[in-house]
């Protein structure tokens, strides 16, 4: 019988993971070892398949798959590799290849330093199974250990990702601290600016794209000194500046663990629901101020949509402005006419309730305003109330406390009453199935029976439960408005001397604009506009009481 002709394919792996075992796992060593394997043997060295920062735990490797790949295709007849590890850590899709495939296909396996050569009939080869499900074993505790210790340094306010977010760089100090990257700072500054004044964000990302402006993507790649290999268009987008304005990490927090890998074999990423991020307050120095941050978000709450009218102007109002009575959104409508005696073009802008324009009269009356009253109303509003706070702050601030307060006692008393409830039944249930756990084991209740109610209560449970985090939080909102009363002065009192109204002052300050229905006395049109202020509500409320209380 001729002898076998060896070709032999020699693969090397390491991951990330492994670069911590040091230098005697490098690709190069292990190349060395198994290339000198081959020529005391005399036999042919085909090719080195190598996987460079590849984790073992799934087989989706460019290395392994070319290897596997020329094996199927005979142009290999031997996998040569250091140990069973280096080939994979996955205790199934490693069997399928070494019990069934090489086998089929004629291809001998050989783990060099497990002692493992399918070629032989050594007993040895009995115990790859178990080396293998060690490996996994290994896998699995290594991902417990890893994970473990970077939720520990993320709930540590420790920055575990891989690049700084736009803004900011690593502090030579510690690469887990951020500090304030004045270079890129002031986009960041502007992108916000612009949103607070209520462009939409595929507008930001134009306007930036048409001044030059380069992406987060672009200065990677300028202070690397390099380009993008990839064939990606690093203009900027709409997502581009959408989640870089939601990112809390510019007003100093860091919020991480938003996503997780499926499991410690695959590196696909899912999202996690929002109450298991981490997120801790205060990590680094902001680069937007609170009262910013909050204008951006009340914007994103509104869900404003500015569409240009047939006019082709924007009524800066859109948005803002809601019915009193039914509470629906009134719509912006623009009238165009012709002046009688000059022939000159003119146009009217003014608001109607959305219910009305629905489903008519029967929902709701018209409540129509004109944008030019409105517009006044609004300003003068603005102009009072901060002179008010300039003039005599603490008084002012007294009597919004004093009705907040009245306000958010009833409110927090009904919470109250409901965490105290929702705890109690909690409590209650867990002693039912205790007690229906009894009876089942002592045969007072049937195993049918058993399981129906068992259910039954476990469903509420994890009702209520689930609802207990989030009344918490609305017991703890309704004990911070002091702070919130502070803010708005602190804000407001810019404006003494306002004379123009524009969409960044309005997202600023306000919160939404209610509108009553027109009533006539007389020859007198008469229509109550109440300005509902972001912090405190209507302070108009406030003056009332405090008018009330000197009676």
């Amino acid at each position: 019988m001729a002898d076998t002709t060896y070709n032999v394919g020699i693969y090397c792996r390491l991951s990330n993971d492994d670069e911590r075992d040091g230098e005697s796992v490098s690709i190069e060593n292990q190349k060395l070892l198994l290339q000198q394997y081959v020529r005391d043997r005399g036999w042919n060295e085909v090719d080195v398949y190598i996987d460079d920062g590849y984790s073992g735990t799934n087989f989706q490797r460019p290395g392994v798959q070319r290897l596997i790949e020329d094996a199927k295709a005979k142009r290999i007849n031997v996998i040569l590799v250091k140990d069973l590890s280096r080939f994979g850590r996955n205790y199934i899709e490693f069997g399928q290849y070494t019990d069934y495939l090489f086998p089929s296909i004629g291809c001998r396996f050989i783990a060099l330093n497990n002692g493992i050569d399918t070629g032989t009939k050594d007993s040895s080869n009995d115990v790859m199974c178990f080396l293998n499900l060690f490996n996994e074993f290994y896998s699995r505790d290594t991902s417990k250990k890893v994970k473990a210790v970077k939720k520990a340094c993320a709930e540590n306010g420790k920055f575990m990702g891989t690049h700084p977010p736009l803004g900011y760089m690593r502090d030579p100090a510690d690469k887990h601290h951020f500090l304030i990257d004045e270079e890129t700072a002031p986009i960041v500054r502007r992108i916000f600016s612009l949103r607070a004044s209520g462009m939409t964000f595929r507008r930001i990302a134009t306007t930036l794209n048409e001044e030059g402006v380069p992406s987060p993507g672009e200065f990677y790649y300028q202070r690397k000194g390099t380009s993008d290999p990839r064939r990606i268009n690093h203009k900027w987008a709409e997502t581009t500046v959408k989640v870089l304005l939601r990112n809390e990490v510019y007003i100093g927090n860091m919020v991480q663990g938003k996503s997780a890998s499926l499991s410690y074999k695959t590196k696909k990423q899912v999202r996690r629901p929002e109450e298991e991020w981490i997120r801790v307050e205060g990590t680094h120095e902001p680069i937007i101020s609170r009262d910013i941050w909050d204008t951006v978000v009340s914007i994103d709450l509104k869900k404003v949509r500015k569409p240009d009218t047939e006019g082709g102007a924007r009524s800066i109002f859109v948005g803002l402005v809601f019915c009193a009575e039914c509470g629906f959104k009134m719509q912006n409508h623009v009238k165009k006419f012709t002046y009688k005696r000059t022939g000159e073009p003119g146009r009217k802008s003014y608001f109607i309730c959305g219910n009305y324009m629905r489903s008519g009269k029967t929902a709701c009356t018209i409540h129509t305003i004109d944008e030019r009253a409105l517009y006044q109303i609004v300003l003068e509003d603005i102009r009072a109330k901060a002179q008010y706070a300039a003039y005599d702050r603490d008084r002012l601030l007294a009597q919004i406390a004093r009705m907040k307060d009245r306000e958010q006692h009833s409110r927090r008393v009904t919470l109250e009453q409901e965490l105290r409830l929702a705890s109690s039944r909690i409590a209650e249930l867990e002693r039912l199935m205790q007690s229906l756990y009894e009876d089942k084991c002592t045969g007072v209740v049937p195993q049918s029976v058993f399981q129906t109610l068992m259910q039954k209560y476990e469903t509420e449970r994890a009702q209520k439960a689930a609802a207990l985090p989030e009344l918490e939080q609305k017991v703890r909102e309704q004990l911070e408005h002091r702070q919130d009363v502070e803010r708005w002065a602190n804000i407001i009192q810019r404006y003494t001397e306002i004379t123009e109204l524009d969409e960044s002052i309005l997202f600023e300050l306000v919160d939404r604009i209610e509108v009553g229905e027109p009533q006539r006395r007389g020859s007198i049109r008469i229509q109550d506009v109440k300005v509902r202020y972001r912090y405190v509500g209507v302070v108009d409320d406030a003056l009332s009481e405090e008018g009330r209380d000197a009676v």
